[in-house]
């Protein structure tokens, strides 16, 4: 059986990011609900990454976070787990999927021999996201989709109240959309996760989304996902309709 983490919801209210003189999100309200995938769409440059960094804490906002647990008392300080868009690393690297793996739990040198322990709870973590091939293999050998698998399984230790990730489906082939997205509903449904994610893919929405926020700077709408994709907000930003051109 999976650890059991009490899931949480997250409640953003009035939210809204500056750089200087440029207003990045303004008056952003939505709410993340225990236990649903949470889509955010949207436009280039209209602020979903930027409001996926306030929820870090990576960028300074104005308005609320509010974190609540499965019993509606607020939580100060949930556990997030986080899969960045793009990792920059020198793929002429020699250090591998291991070596990245154990140095993330230990202090250890990823040149120092690394512990059977520490070897078999990372072949654990890789497992969860079917990527138990990918053991030994050098980061700068890692398909689009193999580096995903190994970055959300390094976000899923310790387990998270809620996991993020930004545009997840980037550099993934249809075959492998498929495969992350139902390896994302099945842990969502075993660890009792919120997730929260970005895409530019819409086609997968339908089958996979509880909720969709479409974000150009502040929210123009938000539903179930055909609602969203059938909606003239979404026509207007992607002159398409049902997420099809």
């Amino acid at each position: 059986m999976p650890e059991h983490v009490c899931h949480c919801s997250v409640k953003i209210e009035e939210l809204s990011v500056r750089k200087g003189s440029t207003e990045i999100l303004n008056q952003v309200n939505l709410t993340a609900n225990h236990g649903e995938i949470l889509a955010l769409i949207g436009r280039n440059g209209a602020g979903k990454t930027t409001l996926l960094k306030a929820i870090l804490g990576q960028t300074p906002y104005s308005g609320r976070i509010s974190y609540f647990n499965c019993q509606g008392k607020r939580i100060d300080r949930p556990r997030i787990g986080y899969v960045p868009q793009f990792l920059a690393f020198d793929r002429s690297t020699p250090v591998t999927v291991e070596d990245l793996f154990c140095a993330n739990r230990s202090r250890i040198p990823v040149w120092m021999s690394h512990g059977k322990k520490r070897q078999k709870e990372a072949e654990s973590l890789l497992e969860k996201v079917g990527g138990t091939g990918l053991f030994r293999k050098k980061l700068g050998a890692l398909s689009g989709g193999e580096l995903q698998r190994v970055l959300l399984a390094l976000a899923l230790e310790p387990i998270p109240n809620i996991l993020i990730l930004d545009e997840p489906l980037s550099g993934v082939d249809v075959e492998g959309m498929e495969t992350l997205m139902d390896m994302l509903d099945e842990i969502r449904k075993n660890y009792d996760l919120s997730i929260l994610m970005t895409t530019h893919d819409f086609s997968l929405l339908p089958r996979y989304a509880d909720q969709v926020v479409l974000i150009d700077h502040g929210v123009l709408i938000q539903g179930d996902p055909q609602t969203v994709l059938d909606s003239e907000e979404f026509h207007r930003t992607f002159h398409m309709r049902g997420g099809r051109a």
